[in-house]
């Protein structure tokens, strides 16, 4: 079942590097190098634990890379190749410890979430999106502030949960999957579930890579399709985020990183804020439109 689950992610590995090149090369996009600098120093912190998209959000917004209603979609896209070589890298290491139904259960789960998300997030107003990435900003700051306070799930040693929980489960991972189009991270919220019922933390891992890679290239392609995405900046996340998460994951075996998550809630707590007095303003104002009629101006900001 492991070496099944291999080769759906090759093949997802396959279709999204198809879309990437086919719609890069026809509009001729190179990568930014903020973009490709981002993308390694992110996709770097991801693969120690301490996650991608809620650090991806707060530079978008602290540098104005990104329009607000092009975030999700954006920061998806860029993130999923790192994801893959994260995914595929864990479940070798550690993929043979987990229960097989329960690995390839919630991965199926959280990709099919992902395919209900995409049109949720496409169609959803502009406030609306940001409210739902504000969340997601203040779930991942209380995460890191967890974590450092001792507060996170222990967890427990073993390696599958009871049919009941492993039901409760998978319907949470088909949840964080439609999340994850709106720019939540299921990171946090798996590892938060899967320990509260025993889990050991460490095998917490391959499911939540794997289930990222897998969505995030059935998500992606349909943006890509779309056109809902900043080309340059996903580029360069992508590029530039796979040769740090080898980095961290083969070279990087022990960090006292704690320091550093306390600097990165400050981050994320910051753009959690801005996020949300932009979508208290949109709302108020009236003035949010749907997230469909993309403009041009926003798509070349």
């Amino acid at each position: 079942m492991l070496y099944a689950l291999l080769i759906m992610l090759s093949l997802a590995v396959l279709a999204y590097g198809y879309a990437l090149a086919r719609v890069g090369l026809a509009k001729r996009v190179a990568p930014g190098l903020e973009a490709l600098a981002l993308g390694a120093v992110v996709n770097f912190l991801d693969a120690l634990g301490i996650g991608s998209f809620a650090t991806t959000t707060a530079w978008f917004k602290f540098r104005r890379m990104v329009p607000d209603r092009l975030i999700p979609q954006t920061l998806l896209c860029g993130l999923t190749p790192p994801a893959m070589a994260e995914s595929i890298a864990y479940l070798i290491a550690l993929g043979v410890r987990v229960e097989k139904v329960l690995l390839l259960s919630c991965v199926i789960a959280f990709f099919i979430g992902g395919l209900v998300g995409v049109p949720l997030v496409t169609r959803a107003r502009v406030w609306i999106v940001q409210m739902i990435v504000t969340i997601g900003l203040v779930l991942a700051a209380s995460a890191y502030a967890m974590q450092n306070l001792d507060l996170f799930p222990g967890g427990g040693t073993a390696n599958g949960l009871p049919l009941t929980l492993m039901i409760v489960a998978i319907v949470a991972n088909f949840g964080f999957g439609i999340l994850a189009n709106f720019g939540v991270g299921n990171y946090a919220p798996t590892l938060v579930l899967l320990s509260l019922m025993g889990m050991d933390p460490h095998l917490c891992f391959p499911i939540m890579a794997a289930g990222a890679c897998l969505m995030g290239a059935g998500s992606s392609v349909q943006f890509i399709r779309i056109g809902q995405v900043d080309m340059r900046v996903v580029l360069g996340l992508a590029i530039g985020g796979i040769p740090a998460v080898l980095v961290a994951i083969y070279i990087v075996k022990e960090m006292p990183i704690a320091y550093l998550r306390w600097l990165v809630f400050a981050v994320v707590v910051y753009a959690a804020a801005v996020m949300a007095h932009s979508s208290l303003k949109g709302w108020r104002e009236g003035k949010a439109e749907p997230a469909t009629a993309p403009l041009a101006t926003d798509l070349e900001a």
